[in-house]
C-alpha cells in the first residue's frame, strides 16, 4: 500500500484534497445540529427534573438572571425603573423564554431587591435546558439587557446559557498549538518541508473528522463538546503519528537507501505501529461507553473517527507527501553530506544512546526515584473532589463572575446555587417550615402548585461547590422531606451537579478496568508476553494518578491559577476523569507501542534481554520525547479556548504526557524491564498456542534461495581493544529483515565462523556480557568473508 501511495503519490493527494474540500462543503451548507442530550437516570435530581418538565413545561429549562446594581440611591427610584422594566419586558416577548420575573411586581418581588436596595435582580427562565437554548436567542437577551445599563447603573447576567455565548472564537487555542509544533519539528529535522509534513497529515486528519462528526450531528446525539475534544486527540495524535513515520523515513534516506525504498520501510515498521496505535486510542475512548453516561456517546463517536482518519491520512496521504519530497525531507546540511559521502553512518555515541547505558548500569536507583517524583507529584489525589464549576470560576473581566458577584454580595454565596424541593402531595406547608429550621438554610419560598406538583425554591447558606452545600442536599434527602411525610425530590443545578459526580465516581472503576483490559489483551497479542502488558497497565495507572494530583494541586488547591490566568479554584469537573483517562490511556499505549515494539524486534532477532532494551530506548526515546513534547504544546494552547473544561483537559493531559515521556518511558519503564530480565518476554506455551497472532512488526522475508556449491561464511576473529582473545562471545548472523540464520560461540583464541546460504547483504551481531554489543552490516560476494570485531567494555551500539 505504502509503494502504491508513493508511486500514484497525485492521485492520493487530490482525492485528499477532495475529500477535504467536499466534506467541508457539504458540512457548511448542512450547518451544525448538535445535541447536548444530559440524562442522570435513576438520580434523584433527574426525578426532579421530569416532574417540573410535566408540571411546568415552559418554566423547567435553564434559569438565566440579569443583575443590576446602582452607585447611589436604590434600584427602586422610578429612573432605574423606567430602563430596566422596559428591557425585561422585551425579553419575556422573546420566542424560546419561558417567562421572567422582576423585583417591581409586588410583595414577592421585593425579595429580589437587597437590603441596603442597591442590587436587584430578574430570573430569566428558558423553555429549554443550557445546552440546547440557541445562542443567538441568549445573545439578543444579553445585548438587550446590558444596553438598559448606563453610567451609575450597572446591568450583568449569570447562568448557563449565559456563560456560553462568553467564550472566546474558536480557533485561537488550535493555531497557537499548531504554531508551537511547527517550531519544535524544525528544531528537531532542521528542515522546513519535513516540519510542514506532520503539521499537513494532522490538518487532513483533524478537518475532515471534523467536518464528518458535524454532518453525523444530523443523524445521531453529538454533543458541542464533541468538536473540542475532537480537535484536542486529533492534533496530538496527528502530528505523533507522522513524526515517528517521517523520523524512521529519514533515518532510511540518510543511510544510503533509495527515498521509496526508505518510505516503504518506514510505513512497514512504524506505520504498523501507528496503525496498532490508533487501535488502542480507539479502544480506550470507547471505553467511555461503559459508563451508560450517554451523553458521551457522542464524544466517543466523533473523537474515534478524527483518530481514524488521521491515522488514514499517516498511512496513506504521508507517503504520497514523501514522494513528491523525494532527498528534501532532509535539511541542506544533511543533503550535501549525503551526497559527498553516499549514506550516513549510525551515531553510537549520542545522548540517547548514553541515556539507555546508564538505565542498563543503574536500572534500581533509576527505578526508585522515578516512582518517588510520580509518587509525590500523585500525592494531591487524596484530596480530589469531583464536582462542577460556575461562574464564580470565570476570569472577573466576564460578565457571568461579575454578576455572580454582585448576587453573592446583595443575597449571600448560596444565592448563586439555589435548590428546588419538588413535591407532589402531603403537608407541603410542614415541609417548608422543615426546611427553613434545617441547618445551612438561608431563604426557602414555595412557588404556587400546578397540576399537583410544588416546586420550593431553597437557598443555602454556603456557596455551590462548598460541601456543607453538598451535606445539605443529603439532610433534605434522607431526613427532611421523609420527616414530612411527602413525596419529594431535590434538582436544580447544584444538584445535578452532585449526582453526576456521584454516579461518575461509581462507575469509575468499571470504567478504568474495561480500558486497562482492553489494551492488556492487544499487547498481549502484539508482543507475546504476559509480563509486558502488565508492566504497561501498571505505568499507566502510575501515570493517571499523578497527571491528577496536578490538576489537584492546580485546580482544587489554586497553585498557580493567577499565573496561568484560569480563575479561581473549586472542584474538579465530574466528567473530566472520564474523558481525560480515555485520552490519557490512549496516548500512553502509544508510546508503550512505540518503545517496546523496537524491543521486541530486536529481542525476537538477538533473544538478548538487555541488548533489547537498550537498542530499543536508545533508537526510540529521541523522538518519543519530541511527540510528547509536541503534544504537550498542543494540549497547553488549549488553555486560552476560554472554555474551562477544555483549559483543565488541556493542562492535565499536558501534565500526563509529560510524565508519562520523560519519566515513565524512557526510566522507569526500561529500568524495570531491565530488573525483570528474560521474564518480560516470558508466555505459557499453551496460551501462545491458543493467542492469534498480531504482528506490530513486518513478516519476515523469504530465505535467499540457494546458490549451487558450498555456502558462504563470515569468520575472523573477536577482540578486545587491547587485542586480547574473547572466548564465549555469542556472535549471530541474521538476515537483512532480521530473521537468524546462524548463532555461535567464539573459541579460546577468539575465533568465529558463521555459515552463509548465498551472496548478499547481512546483519553480524556480535553480545558480550562485560563488553556490550556491536551490529554491523556484512557484503558478502563469492567466497568467504573476514571480519575481525572488537569490543570495547561498557560499549553501547544503537544500531538496528
Amino acid at each position: 500500500m505504502a509503494r502504491w501511495c508513493y508511486r500514484h503519490r497525485l492521485v492520493v493527494l487530490l482525492l485528499w484534497v477532495g475529500a477535504l474540500f467536499g466534506l467541508g462543503l457539504s458540512a457548511s451548507t448542512a450547518g451544525t445540529d448538535y445535541a447536548n442530550v444530559f440524562s442522570l437516570p435513576d438520580t434523584d435530581s433527574k426525578s426532579a427534573y421530569d416532574q417540573m418538565a410535566k408540571a411546568f413545561p415552559n418554566t423547567s429549562g435553564d434559569t438565566d438572571t440579569v443583575v443590576w446594581k446602582v452607585d447611589s440611591g436604590s434600584v427602586k427610584d422610578p429612573s432605574v425603573r423606567s430602563r430596566i422594566q422596559p428591557a425585561l419586558d422585551k425579553i419575556a416577548g422573546m420566542k424560546g423564554v419561558g417567562g421572567v420575573t422582576g423585583p417591581y411586581s409586588g410583595a414577592r418581588g421585593a425579595a429580589q431587591i437587597s437590603s441596603d436596595g442597591t442590587i436587584a435582580y430578574a430570573q430569566i427562565t428558558f423553555a429549554e435546558q443550557a445546552n440546547a437554548v440557541p445562542k443567538d436567542l441568549v445573545q439578543k437577551v444579553v445585548d438587550t439587557a446590558r444596553d438598559a445599563g448606563r453610567k451609575g447603573l450597572q446591568v450583568e447576567l449569570g447562568g448557563q446559557a449565559v456563560q456560553r455565548v462568553e467564550e472566546p472564537p474558536g480557533g485561537i487555542a488550535e493555531g497557537v498549538g499548531i504554531l508551537a509544533a511547527a517550531i519544535v519539528l524544525f528544531l528537531a529535522f532542521g528542515s522546513f518541508y519535513a516540519a510542514l509534513l506532520p503539521i499537513g497529515i494532522a490538518v487532513f486528519g483533524v478537518g475532515t473528522g471534523l467536518f464528518s462528526t458535524q454532518l453525523l450531528s444530523h443523524t445521531t446525539d453529538i454533543p458541542d463538546l464533541a468538536p473540542l475534544l475532537a480537535t484536542l486527540i486529533g492534533l496530538g495524535v496527528g502530528i505523533d503519528y507522522a513524526l515517528f513515520i517521517v523520523t524512521r523515513h529519514r533515518r532510511g534516506v540518510q543511510r544510503g537507501l533509495d527515498p521509496e525504498e526508505s518510505a516503504v520501510i518506514a510505513l512497514n515498521t512504524s506505520g504498523r505501529a501507528v496503525l496498532f496505535a490508533g487501535g488502542t486510542v480507539c479502544i480506550a475512548l470507547a471505553g467511555m461507553l461503559v459508563t451508560n453516561l450517554r451523553f458521551l456517546d457522542g464524544v466517543v463517536i466523533g473523537t474515534s473517527l478524527t483518530v481514524v482518519l488521521s491515522v488514514l491520512a499517516a498511512t496513506t496521504l504521508l507517503p504520497a507527501l514523501l514522494g513528491f519530497l523525494g532527498v528534501r525531507v532532509l535539511s541542506r546540511k544533511q543533503r550535501r553530506k549525503l551526497a559527498a559521502t553516499g549514506s550516513e553512518p549510525e551515531r553510537t555515541d549520542n545522548l540517547a544512546a548514553r541515556w539507555s547505558a546508564a538505565v542498563q548500569k543503574r536500572p534500581r536507583r533509576i527505578a526508585v526515584f522515578a516512582l518517588v517524583v510520580m509518587a509525590l507529584l500523585a500525592f494531591p489525589i487524596l484530596s480530589l473532589r469531583l464536582g462542577a464549576t460556575d461562574q464564580g470560576n470565570d476570569d472577573t473581566s466576564t460578565t457571568t463572575r461579575q454578576a455572580y458577584d454582585l448576587l453573592a454580595d446583595g443575597f449571600g454565596p448560596g444565592f448563586n446555587g439555589p435548590l428546588q424541593v419538588v413535591t407532589s402531595g402531603g403537608d407541603t406547608a410542614t415541609l417548608v417550615e422543615n426546611i427553613r429550621a434545617t441547618k445551612d438554610v438561608a431563604q426557602v419560598a414555595a412557588l404556587p402548585p400546578a397540576h399537583g406538583v410544588t416546586v420550593i425554591q431553597v437557598v443555602p447558606k454556603t456557596s455551590p461547590q462548598s460541601v456543607r452545600t453538598d451535606d445539605l442536599i443529603d439532610t433534605l434527602r434522607d431526613k427532611v422531606i421523609p420527616e414530612a411525610g411527602v413525596t419529594g425530590h431535590v434538582g436544580g443545578v447544584t444538584a445535578i451537579s452532585k449526582d453526576f459526580a456521584t454516579v461518575t465516581g461509581d462507575r469509575l472503576p468499571l470504567f478504568v478496568a474495561t480500558i486497562i483490559g482492553l489494551s492488556f489483551l492487544l499487547l498481549l497479542l502484539a508482543f507475546r508476553s504476559l509480563v509486558v502488558p502488565l508492566t504497561a497497565a501498571l505505568m499507566n495507572l502510575i501515570a493517571a494518578a499523578a497527571s491528577f494530583g496536578v490538576l489537584v494541586a492546580i485546580f482544587q488547591w489554586g497553585w498557580g491559577l493567577d499565573m496561568l490566568g484560569l480563575g479561581k479554584e473549586g472542584p474538579i469537573n465530574a466528567f473530566l476523569p472520564v474523558i481525560m483517562l480515555s485520552l490519557l490511556f490512549g496516548l500512553s499505549m502509544d508510546y508503550q507501542v512505540f518503545l517496546v515494539s523496537r524491543m521486541h524486534e530486536e529481542w525476537v532477532h538477538t533473544k538478548d534481554n538487555a541488548r533489547a532494551v537498550r537498542v530499543g530506548l536508545a533508537e526510540t526515546s529521541r523522538v518519543i520525547n519530541s511527540a510528547a513534547l509536541i503534544m504537550v504544546c498542543v494540549f497547553l494552547a488549549f488553555v486560552l479556548s476560554g472554555n474551562s473544561g477544555a483549559a483543565t483537559a488541556g493542562v492535565g493531559l499536558a501534565a500526563a504526557v509529560a510524565l508519562d515521556a520523560f519519566i515513565l518511558r524512557t526510566a522507569l519503564v526500561p529500568a524495570a524491564m531491565h530488573l525483570l530480565g528474560k521474564s518480560n518476554w516470558w508466555l505459557p506455551g499453551w496460551l501462545d498456542k491458543a493467542l492469534p497472532h498480531l504482528a506490530v512488526e513486518p513478516a519476515e522475508e523469504p530465505a535467499p534461495a540457494a546458490v549451487e556449491g558450498p555456502s558462504s561464511a563470515v569468520h575472523g576473529f573477536v577482540r578486545t581493544t587491547e587485542g586480547e582473545p574473547l572466548e564465549g562471545v555469542s556472535v549471530t548472523l541474521l538476515s537483512a529483515g532480521g530473521r537468524q540464520l546462524d548463532r555461535v560461540e567464539t573459541l579460546a583464541d577468539g575465533s568465529y565462523i558463521v555459515s552463509v546460504p548465498g551472496p548478499g547483504t547481512y546483519l553480524l551481531a556480535t553480545t558480550a556480557t562485560s563488553y556490550g554489543s556491536i551490529a554491523r552490516h556484512v557484503a558478502v560476494t563469492d567466497g568467504p568473508l573476514v571480519h575481525d570485531v572488537e569490543l570495547a567494555e561498557g560499549e553501547v551500539d544503537a544500531v538496528n
